[in-house]
């Protein structure tokens, strides 16, 4: 065992406090890319990946159903975590010298109404964390950077505005993945089942697959579809339940997904965050 956990991104990023809250004893280590995060894992230099699937004002994240099947790891644990986004600035500079803010063009967006209300201009930088980086590097006092506070914590930087995002229940989940599967009953809010299908090319196969979860009393909390192989007829489905593959209507609602399907990878098994609630 390493005692690291990878994401991707710059350190201070918003995967890495989803590492700090997920892994507070695990050593979070920084990659390029979504593939360099999973090599990792699969190489035994990190024993977990922390990865984002989706935002509760974006969506999905790009690719990423295309890239967990072929990631060869698999989902052990989910995490919740705010997106606060904070003003920060070089030490001893007040909001009123504030006339650029740079961050990742998402958080650009979600801050319109209070850099409009300050008559601060927007600056594209790579990245939320990299921005603050680059904030410090540049020692100019009338630039800013949005990001969380532990990239301020990070980069020498300092809080001027706490929580300035126009939305106020902006939320991004990671999965936690590994190398080995955990089918062990674990956490006090019930258990989550990820998979992957493709449906046999018969008429209302869909209609049919999924019938086996209304009819076992099954409640499926996502259904998302997606092209694959470049093909328009081609569509691969991921789908999240709420259960165990051993739970008996589980059990009965997978078996009769069976029958209707050309293709089924089950992603993991993992607690339910408290957050879902």
């Amino acid at each position: 065992m390493t005692g690291k956990i990878a994401f991707q991104g710059e350190p201070g990023a918003y995967s890495h406090q989803a590492c700090r809250l997920k892994h507070p004893d695990m050593e979070a280590v920084p990659c390029r890319t979504f593939e360099d995060v999973f090599e990792q894992v699969r190489t035994e230099q990190a024993d977990l990946a922390m990865r984002p699937i989706e935002n509760s004002t974006f969506g999905r994240v790009a690719d990423i159903h295309h890239l967990l099947p072929g990631s060869g790891l698999h989902i052990l644990d989910e995490a919740f975590v705010r997106v606060h986004i904070n003003l920060l600035a070089l030490p001893g500079v007040a909001l009123a010298d504030i006339t650029h803010a740079m961050s990742h063009t998402m958080l650009l967006g979600q801050c319109r109404a209070f850099l409009k209300e300050h008559g601060i201009h927007r600056v594209t930088g790579a990245d939320t964390a990299g921005s603050a980086r680059e904030v410090a590097q540049r020692g100019e006092p009338s630039l800013a950077a949005l990001a969380s506070e532990l990239a301020g914590e990070i980069y020498g930087l300092d809080v001027l505005a706490r929580h300035i995002e126009d939305e106020g229940t902006n939320t991004t989940r990671f999965l936690v993945m590994g190398r080995a599967p955990d089918q062990s009953r674990r956490g006090a809010h019930g258990m989550m089942t990820s998979f992957l299908f493709r449906v046999r090319n018969i008429p209302a196969a869909l209609y049919k697959a999924m019938g086996g979860f209304a009819t076992n009393g099954v409640n499926m909390v996502k259904l998302e579809s997606y092209m694959v192989d470049g093909s328009f007829t081609a569509t691969q489905f991921f789908a999240e339940i709420e259960g165990h593959p051993e739970d008996d209507n589980v059990a009965r609602a997978l078996e009769e997904l069976r029958y209707f399907t050309s293709y089924l990878n089950i992603l993991g098994t993992y607690p339910a965050d408290p957050a879902r609630k």
